[in-house]
């Protein structure tokens, strides 16, 4: 019985660290987006640690794989399931500290194919420890799938090969499967609708007046018998549900104070070139895209521009790279959503995502 439970944590604990860390591996950037999160000054006021976030989040995700893959087929055991033991400890302290303070709202455990509550990414976490508890305390009965040392060997040199090349892969073009809201196929209109009946934010307001030179607070039934010379300081809202949020949210297309999304996403050929921070945009894709513009307004395309950058810097990537199309602003976080490259292209008909390319892939679109 005890080799049986053993086993099946065995197999438990290898898959569903090789899942996730496949699915992390998938779209490195975004998992390092959440990284940086919890580097942030409101979470673990770790900023130094932010330039970092990109390679650590690579590193974990292929150790995360690796660690899978060796406790499937009992490669160093005592030295794996260690790292296994140290690896969830410290993440079940990260799910926990998120889910206590509510600073975190997804882990990014699974990236964004399975998106959890912080209190379900802790219960996951404390499910896996008392998983790999076991496999620590029965260490003994995990004996090596294959007897031949080389071959083992062999296994996680090309696990780790196969790693890298992945990670290689979809920096340098695109996720291999995409699971962000707004992958091709998408209706961007349709994603950002909440749905008739759906449950609606509770917001819990809080009224903070100064009574005799002391500040108090105050609820909105108190507000008919506030007491006499009371002066109003501050109003504090605090979330008690969230309700339905749509898949795509904070999305604009906004130039000049006005939001055109609803005009431009009726545009039967729409090309939109994301890059959500000019400054850091990498000069090779902002290079080519002046002849893609040329080439997609022959074929009859509106071509814009899609950025969170000031106006001063992007008056200066147009007169840098000789840009003569309009930019919009959209939410940094929204246009990292849309696609990892900075730039990226995106084309629309009617608002309906057709396709996606990094600037890697450019010669790929077709008109």
């Amino acid at each position: 019985m005890k080799n049986f439970i053993t086993q099946f944590s065995r197999l438990f604990v290898g898959i569903l660290f090789i899942v996730s860390g496949l699915i992390k591996l998938n779209d490195p950037i975004g998992f390092s987006y959440k990284l940086a999160e919890y580097f942030s000054e409101p979470v673990f006021n770790l900023p130094f640690l932010v330039p970092f976030s990109f390679y650590l989040a690579l590193f974990l995700v292929i150790v995360e794989v690796l660690l899978g893959i060796m406790l499937l087929i009992g490669y160093k055991t005592k030295f794996t399931i260690w790292s296994l033991l140290l690896m969830i400890v410290f993440f079940t302290f990260l799910t926990f500290y998120s889910a206590y303070y509510n600073v975190v709202k997804d882990c990014g455990c699974f990236g964004d194919a399975l998106h959890l509550t912080p209190w379900e990414s802790f219960t996951k976490d404390v499910v896996l420890l008392f998983f790999i508890l076991i496999l620590f305390i029965n260490k003994k009965l995990i004996k090596p799938l294959f007897f031949n040392s080389s071959f083992q060997n062999a296994i996680v040199f090309l696990g780790l090969a196969a790693c890298i090349f992945m990670a290689y892969t979809v920096l340098n073009h695109l996720p291999i499967i995409d699971f962000r809201p707004y992958k091709v196929g998408t209706n961007i209109q349709k994603g950002m609708e909440i749905p008739e009946g759906a449950a609606m934010p509770v917001v819990e307001m809080k009224f903070i007046y100064k009574v005799n030179g002391v500040e108090k607070e105050f609820s909105e039934n108190d507000l008919m018998n506030l007491p006499e010379g009371a002066e109003f300081v501050d109003r504090k809202d605090k979330i008690i549900s969230e309700g339905y949020v749509p898949p795509i949210h904070d999305f604009t297309m906004t130039k000049d104070g006005s939001d055109y999304k609803d005009e431009l996403l009726q545009e039967p050929k729409l090309l939109m070139i994301v890059t959500y921070d000019l400054a850091s945009a990498e000069e090779e894709g902002m290079q080519k895209l002046q002849k893609l513009n040329q080439e997609a307004t022959a074929k009859g395309y509106k071509v814009i521009g899609m950025t969170n950058s000031s106006i001063e810097e992007i008056e200066k990537a147009q007169k840098k790279y000789n840009l003569k199309f309009d930019f919009y602003s959209c939410d940094a976080t929204a246009l990292k959503t849309i696609e990892r490259a900075n730039p990226s292209i995106v084309i629309l008909e009617k608002g309906t995502i057709k396709q996606k390319v990094h600037y890697n892939d450019i010669q790929d679109l077709k008109f």
